[in-house]
């Protein structure tokens, strides 16, 4: 029986690294891509699929993009690319024993994305329950009660926490399992109030497969000239009275300097990967405000292409992102609060009122985070550089590390809900008080649930709706 504790030789370069993968039966991951026409009501996942889940090869036509590595990435294929990495991760084991952790290769969002619409609440929930009777049969679960596992759901968190199982409420209730409650769940937005989901970025379009890419590509977004001071990618919400949307939008298409490209559900600029890569290469900001939910693809192509996201909600990315993003956020981004846009406080003025030596150094310090932000080739491997895969998977490592490490010396967890989206923003052991962003953060219904349209159903429906406007 494998001891709580993680195997730290020093003569080994994987010591205390090793990750086990469990061998799940094919109906958990493989055959969801056999059924690829069946993952989503709107798209053909097929070719999103293909190129271990990068999708098909983007064509440099207008010299947007570099020559290698560009893909018509769909946002929610993380569940792929990720666990296709995980084949070419050096320090893996068929040894649970040495493991530090623990992979679950279960696509959870494509198991969730193929029954959203129009199935009961026992369909959408079969495969978890399904997947946790299995884990908890394993002898490697029973060391620490499935706190060293870890799984990938390449959806927001919203569509795994269905609260009740009246049918017409969203999603599966894979998030609140009680054996789901003991793992790691990574997904692309996280929920600030729960302790068993970490948030991972989008993938991107870029998927280099050599440091020489990486590195050429971020020479190339230092040198542009950029004519825009900000610019915005999306559509308005006007059946959110609490979105800010159409305020920005207004601000936009007033401004001399602001570059916008409306989306809609029709043929749209939006929808062509160069024309959205074009503006946010010639924008020095690019504003990212919540939509259906509070975070956006968007926010990563921008700053792939080097240009420096303008956050209106610190759940946009500041509470989302800590294994990925600066604690300090202002060496990288700008925060405006959506009370502010709606008191009607100007854009460009804010913005105008940064100095161009500290919008250098912001530009310099978005474009040094590029191959933190970013999904390698699933089929091959950098060679220094760390990708967004290497940053998660490390973290996840560090987390069981002090789990094993507390169960062994009898701490207990004092996880505190109420208080938990500011846990990774401070230091460990620092007194947790008031801060700033409470305001933004307090809000409960009578279930205990964030009383936010990014918890409720119909935001849930509404993030799975704009699929067809990946950047809106």
């Amino acid at each position: 029986m494998r001891a709580l504790r993680t195997v730290d030789n020093k003569s080994d370069p994987c010591g205390g690294r090793y990750i086990y993968v469990h061998n799940l039966p094919p109906r958990f991951n493989e055959d969801m891509l056999k059924e690829c026409k069946s993952l989503s009501m709107w798209t053909n996942m097929c070719k999103f699929t293909t190129n271990a889940g990068l999708g098909p090869p983007l064509e440099n036509v207008e010299g947007v993009f570099s020559d290698t590595g560009w893909y018509a990435t769909n946002q929610f294929a993380v569940d792929v690319i990720f666990g296709n990495r995980m084949k070419q991760y050096e320090c893996l084991t068929n040894d649970s024993s040495l493991a530090a952790a623990i992979f679950v290769p279960f696509y959870a969002g494509f198991d969730i994305a193929r029954y959203l619409w129009g199935y009961n609440v026992s369909t959408r929930d079969a495969a978890s329950l399904a997947l946790v009777d299995w884990l908890m049969k394993r002898p490697e679960w029973r060391i620490m009660g499935g706190k060293d596992h870890f799984l990938v759901g390449g959806r927001i968190t919203w569509d795994f926490r269905r609260l009740t199982d009246q049918e017409s409420d969203w999603g599966n209730k894979l998030l609140f399992l009680p054996a789901a409650r003991n793992m790691s769940m990574l997904v692309v937005e996280s929920s600030p109030w729960h302790g068993n989901d970490f948030g991972i970025p989008y993938p991107t379009y870029f998927h280099p497969a050599k440091d020489a890419e990486v590195f050429a590509w971020q020479n190339r977004m230092r040198k542009l000239e950029r004519k825009y001071l900000f610019c915005f990618a999306g559509a308005p919400r006007p059946g959110n009275r609490k979105s800010i949307r159409g305020q920005i939008i207004d601000q936009c298409r007033n401004s001399k300097v602001c570059k916008l490209l409306e989306c809609d559900f029709g043929e749209s600029k939006c929808h062509s990967p160069s024309s959205i890569m074009q503006m946010f290469q010639s924008s020095l900001f690019c504003l990212q405000p919540p939509g259906d939910s509070f975070t956006r693809r968007s926010a990563f192509d921008s700053m792939l292409a080097g240009c420096i996201p303008v956050f209106f909600h610190p759940g946009s990315a500041y509470a989302q992102y800590t294994w990925h993003l600066p604690k300090n956020y202002s060496q990288y981004s700008v925060l405006i609060a959506e009370d502010d846009i709606r008191r009607n406080v100007s854009i460009e003025q804010q913005l105008k009122t940064i100095s161009a030596e500290k919008v250098m150094e912001m530009r310099e310090a978005v474009i040094n985070l590029i191959p933190r932000v970013i999904y390698a080739d699933p089929r091959s491997k950098l060679e220094t550089l760390k990708d967004a895969f290497d940053i998660a998977v490390q973290a996840v490592i560090n987390k069981v590390t002090k789990l094993r490490k507390d169960m062994v010396e009898g701490r207990k967890d004092d996880f505190i809900e109420e208080l938990s989206w500011k846990y990774a923003l401070l230091e460990e052991g620092q007194y947790i008080g008031p801060h700033e962003w409470d305001p933004f953060f307090a809000k409960r219904n009578k279930d205990g649930e964030p009383d936010t349209d990014s918890s409720s159903a119909e935001a849930a429906k509404n993030s799975w709706k704009s699929e067809q406007r990946q950047h809106s």
